[in-house]
């Protein structure tokens, strides 16, 4: 494991790792280059990835990112197979992204260790400022060749949430030191997971001498809502994290439900009440750094979480309307617009996340939100990120997702009841950086678009409704530092 570093070497920011491609190589450099932690989505990189590239890359990053692969032939591969010259046309379809599944020669793992590789080499070219990348422990099948791309590009820090990342430490460990690892993998169905077998010399065989820096293992950061989690995980070396994110449930994105029987308020959210809130007593008796995350944002937190005892906080929905988000900017306007105008309204919707986690959903006309687009859009799940390995009756092992085609859901032994407002998430996020996938006679798939409940900081950092960069939030939020409230506790 890593050897505890000193609590001033830690950031007091974390960029939180948002959506897919709205935390992205771009926003996470610019923040990274104030010396704070900028995290990158590890979410669909693969798809970004054949995204940008059929878009005719411009600027030509991605290609030069391709460049520095240690295994030329396998990144010239891709780029012959992807890039288009000036970007497909408005009516073409992108191409089909390979689906991840448990079979170890599964082609879509040199995909995603390759575009995770990228993602992360671009967002730490030209400075030595920490860059981190986000995970969902919900995405079993992509975790490990994903981290290993990080890797290989040098990350700093791995982030990992939406689940019980028990495994990731031990596996950070193994990749590092470019070991075979054996990652579990939940298959519903079985007493027991499956074990899935990843060997970094499958990808590295065909590495050019001296293209390959020494690998070295990130810092993993295990993202909670409450202490009981974080003393399970902290109870093991193996299942140990160098450290914790607490997330409170206003955060965008997917948060955990309520302790105990769930209840929804008038808006149809999930109540949460005393038991939800975080006892940060708790966290720092456990001896490892944690920033809090998912609640107000501005200089005040800061100030408020050093002063309970964590290294610092995280935030995403103020990075996400910057002008370095990935987010589509004419949603990224239409937010701003909504919120000064007090017309935003952002749901904690149980039901729209197939991973059965409540989802954050602004309520923007032309979104998924809109119940007339939400109708109107056929069901198709051709991306899977969010698939449910099961065991067939015939031993062997599928796929499902409550947003798939209701016939072919239940023909895969799903609950129909289970497919009650699920949205696809996969296709949706995709749409609200402007990659939505193209359809027939003309229809683009139309956005779902994640922020958090609470949006007071633009009155503060953005009051006229103008663009602002990463750069002045971090410069904003370090006021909290060397406030007197701050600085005579210290």
């Amino acid at each position: 494991m890593n050897a505890p570093r000193a609590a001033t070497d830690l950031p007091w920011l974390i960029q939180g790792g948002m959506g897919v491609g709205v935390s992205g190589w771009r926003l996470a450099r610019a923040v990274a280059r104030t010396g704070q932690l900028g995290v990158v989505s590890g979410t669909a990189l693969d798809t970004l990835l054949i995204r940008v590239l059929q878009s005719g890359d411009p600027g030509g990053h991605l290609r030069r990112a391709l460049a520095a692969f240690p295994v030329p032939e396998l990144a010239g591969a891709l780029r012959e197979r992807y890039f288009v010259e000036g970007g497909i046309t408005p009516k073409e379809r992108f191409a089909a992204t390979p689906m991840m599944t448990a079979d170890e020669g599964c082609p879509a793992r040199s995909l995603t260790v390759v575009a995770n590789f990228c993602e992360v080499w671009l967002a730490k070219e030209g400075h030595d400022g920490p860059v981190g990348i986000n995970y969902l422990e919900k995405v079993q099948l992509a975790t490990v060749p994903a981290m290993f791309g990080a890797i290989l590009a040098g990350v700093d820090h791995v982030l990992v949430g939406a689940g019980i990342p028990a495994q990731i430490p031990g596996i950070a460990t193994g990749l590092a030191k470019g070991e075979p690892v054996t990652a579990r993998v939940d298959v519903e169905g079985d007493e027991r997971p499956l074990e899935l077998r990843f060997d970094p010399a499958s990808i590295l065989s065909g590495a050019e001498p001296g293209r390959l820096a020494p690998l070295r293992r990130p810092g993993v950061l295990a993202i909670v809502s409450l202490p009981a989690l974080a003393s399970y995980l902290n109870r093991d070396e193996e299942t140990r994290p160098d450290g914790f994110v607490v997330e409170g449930p206003t955060a965008g994105g997917h948060s955990a439900p309520p302790r105990g029987p769930l209840s929804l308020d008038e808006h149809g959210d999930p109540v949460y009440g005393p038991r939800d809130i975080p006892d940060f007593t708790k966290m720092s008796r456990l001896g490892l750094p944690f920033w809090i995350a998912g609640g107000r944002c501005g200089p005040e937190q800061v100030r408020e979480a050093r002063a309970a005892g964590a290294a610092g906080v995280q935030l995403g929905s103020v990075f996400a309307l910057c002008e370095e988000s990935g987010m589509d900017a004419g949603l990224r306007r239409q937010l701003m617009e909504r919120e000064r105008a007090g017309r935003l309204r952002v749901r904690n919707d149980p039901a729209a996340s197939p991973t059965s986690f409540p989802f954050k959903v602004a309520e923007l006309p032309g979104t998924l939100a809109d119940r007339e687009v939400s109708a109107a859009r056929a069901r198709v799940c051709d991306l899977g990120y969010l698939r449910t390995p099961f065991r067939t009756a015939r031993g062997t092992i599928d796929y499902r997702c409550p947003a798939e085609p209701l016939t072919a859901y239940v023909r895969k032994g799903g609950d129909a009841e289970g497919t009650e407002g699920r949205q696809c998430l996969c296709n949706g996020l995709l749409a609200a950086v402007g990659l939505g996938q193209r359809r027939p006679r003309g229809v683009v798939e139309p956005p779902v678009v994640t922020i958090g409940q609470d949006l007071d900081f633009l009155r503060h950092i953005a009051p006229d409704g103008s663009p602002y960069s990463a750069e002045s939030v971090v410069r904003w939020l370090s006021t909290g530092l060397t406030e007197p409230a701050y600085a005579s506790r210290h």
